[in-house]
């Protein structure tokens, strides 16, 4: 099975509108890595040396690679990625190998079937 890693760097508040995307999209399951910090073109303001920058989530994905670009094209439309400056990233990575998948994948096929 060839599978991609979806990363996706979002603002928390974006975290659960871009989590259901990407599930409607085709994505089975994600870990989310909470309290993260990051800077972009410009460093953020401080107040009195309080940091005013939000905390970022990381979300990992690993989906199957023929659904990884609508599943990423699906994360960015629902974070606002290309719309709004800070909003976040996501990018793929491919993925050699994987182990722990025998029993998501025998439920997905199965699920497949009863479809038909």
């Amino acid at each position: 099975m060839n599978l991609k890693l979806i990363m996706a760097l979002v603002d928390e508040e974006k975290t659960e509108a871009v989590m259901n995307a990407a599930r409607k999209a085709g994505a089975t399951g994600a870990t989310v890595i909470t309290s993260g910090r990051g800077e972009g073109l410009k460093p953020e303001k401080t107040f009195l040396g309080l940091d005013l920058s939000a905390h970022r989530d990381v979300l990992l994905f690993l989906v199957v690679e023929a659904r990884a670009r609508e599943i990423l094209e699906t994360i960015a439309a629902a974070g606002n990625f290309d719309d709004e400056p800070g909003a976040g990233i996501a990018f793929e990575i491919a993925i050699e190998d994987a182990v722990g998948l025998k029993t998501q994948a025998a439920t997905l096929l199965h699920e497949i079937e009863e479809d038909q």
